[in-house]
């Protein structure tokens, strides 16, 4: 076809017509036609020539022109499209026929009284090209996919801001076993994993899921829906229950076993409204809602609390709790609860420890009355039988030490001898005798671990670093752990413990300094410690990173 003897108009009632159909913006399709006319015109006129296409948007009038930009002299690559300052000379001054003008800045030039500068472009028109089958077809594919680049644009930017609200939709389709759904304006799927139990779908049914991702990729944005997500029972209760949406009831925390059993923590900032029969509705109505979308999926809607304590309590209703215990660190927590309430607590297949353990964020150890008996007397016995070996004690007096809460050498080595001396029984000498005996002990077993380290092959360089008692070197050589370097390369939770997953259960990793007392903070600071020593890590950027730890917490503490 000939662009000449084309109906001028007839290219913006098809932008027009395009734009409506895909809506997006008419001057996308007017850009892409532009784009398209220009690589058709430089098959034509050679493909080093920089031709461009401006198509009035009022009259369609499609005009052609060649142009040249102004570079350093010693930069010219393609001199169809380039040239230098003293060559675009000849062609700086206003042009007589308004076929040719010079642009400055993306503005056209009209004070010619300088000379030309870099990054000056001269465009002089052309005549206009007839496109062949071939240049046309290319045209078409040009424009096709910058409507559609555009399409995939406008949809991103509409569903970008929808990550994390419930969308409606139609099935569309099944692909192995992910199901398509036609969102409107787009398609989104819903993986396999994502939906409940084992739900199915058939074509045309109406679905309501979560947008749990929006992303921009190569072949358009794509729209990830869940139905297992926690926040889509957490946003399907901001619509059942208006105090919610309105944020005077406020969803803490939300655990869920898709399709089995869920727990979701509430808080009332009103003292007049109950957070949980506000949840619950008039004879359970809001929570039946809720329930029926999620394929019967039981719910406990339990009262959020401050104190931890009382919040796991809550969490593992209905058992019953008798004692709540914390270590030092309060990430993990042993609940003792009745015999009869110990199936009741841990649930089918450990599901309601499990669910609790996700709502506080915890780990939590479940015993009966019995078993914390029979555990806290072998500790007991334990801790005595120590005091007796090796502080020479007959076995009433160790237990005395040991109710009165003495729990290692350490503490009756170093402790503040008024503490002995507040024991009944216990005078000055007693007490210094005491405290010399545990040094003594002390000090017999630090040189004794020493020497073994030392003859395993443990290096002065780590038997110097601040902060490793003898044992604690000791129990490092006994682990392949020898010179400094071996223990920077250390992560923290191999010197600390901790938990990874395994076929879906929780399993303690050991740590070789756990059984010294050493917390996942203490190991993070000493291995950072020992690379900042060898030079491995900058001073100032450990530094700062330590400073930034302490302000986070202390605005969690509230300082």
């Amino acid at each position: 076809m000939a662009i000449t003897s084309a109906n001028q108009l007839e290219l913006l009632q098809t932008a027009e017509a395009v734009a409506r159909e895909k809506m997006i913006d008419p001057d996308l399709v007017i850009e892409a036609m532009e784009d398209s006319l220009a690589r058709a015109a430089k098959s034509r006129y050679g493909s080093e020539m920089d031709i461009r296409v401006h198509i009035d948007r009022k009259t369609g009038n499609a005009t052609f022109t060649r142009a040249r930009t102004v570079v350093e002299d010693d930069t010219v690559e393609n001199y169809q499209a380039q040239f230098t300052a003293d060559q675009a000379r000849a062609y700086f001054e206003p042009s007589k026929d308004g076929r040719a003008h010079w642009l400055r800045d993306g503005q056209v030039l009209t004070d010619f009284s300088g000379k030309p500068q870099p990054g000056d472009v001269f465009e002089e028109q052309v005549p206009p090209v007839d496109l062949g089958r071939i240049a046309a077809q290319s045209a078409k594919q040009v424009i096709l996919q910058r409507v559609r680049e555009a399409e995939r644009d406008r949809q991103y930017e509409e569903f970008k801001d929808r990550a994390g609200t419930i969308i409606n939709g139609v099935v569309k389709r099944e692909e192995y076993g992910n199901i398509i759904v036609d969102v409107g304006r787009g398609e989104a799927i819903l993986r396999r994993n994502e939906k409940i139990g084992r739900e199915s779908y058939r074509p045309n049914d109406r679905i309501r899921a979560y947008v749990k991702d929006v992303r921009r990729e190569a072949r358009g944005p794509q729209i990830f829906l869940s139905r297992t997500d926690p926040q889509f029972m957490a946003e399907l209760f901001k619509m059942e229950v208006p105090e919610i949406y309105d944020g005077v009831i406020e969803i803490k925390a939300v655990a869920r076993d898709p399709g089995s059993r869920a727990k979701i923590a509430v808080i009332s900032y009103d003292n007049s409204i109950d957070p949980v029969g506000a949840c619950v509705g008039m004879r359970g109505s809001r929570v039946q809602a809720v329930v029926g979308e999620l394929q019967g999926e039981k719910i406990d809607i339990i009262p959020w609390s401050e104190d931890q304590a009382t919040f796991l309590v809550n969490a593992l209703q209905p058992a019953e709790v008798a004692k709540v215990v914390f270590d030092e660190d309060a990430t993990r927590i042993e609940v003792v609860v009745p015999d009869e309430q110990l199936s009741l607590a841990i649930g089918r297949r450990g599901q309601n420890v499990r669910l609790a353990s996700q709502l506080t964020g915890l780990d939590i150890d479940i015993l009966t009355e019995e078993e914390e008996s029979k555990r806290r007397q072998a500790e007991f016995n334990a801790r005595t039988k120590l005091f007796m070996d090796t502080l020479d004690l007959d076995e009433f007096f160790a237990q005395l030490l040991v109710a009165e809460g003495f729990t290692n050498l350490e503490e009756v080595a170093y402790v503040d001898l008024d503490e002995l001396l507040s024991i009944e029984g216990v005078d000055e000498g007693t007490a210094e005798e005491l405290q010399t005996r545990a040094r003594e002990h002390l000090e017999a077993a630090n040189k004794a671990a020493l020497e073994n380290a030392r003859a395993l092959g443990v290096e002065d360089s780590l038997i110097e670093f601040e902060g490793l008692t003898p044992q604690m070197v000791e129990a490092l050589a006994k682990d392949g752990v020898k010179t400094l370097e071996d223990f920077a390369t250390c992560a923290d939770w191999e010197l600390a413990g901790g938990w990874t997953t395994q076929n879906g259960q929780r399993v303690k990793d050991d740590g070789i300094l756990e059984p010294f007392g050493i917390s996942l903070e203490d190991a993070q600071t000493m291995v950072m410690t020992a690379r900042v020593m060898l030079g491995w890590v900058d001073p100032t950027e450990f530094e700062s990173a330590d400073e930034a730890g302490a302000e986070g917490d202390e605005q969690e503490a509230g300082v």
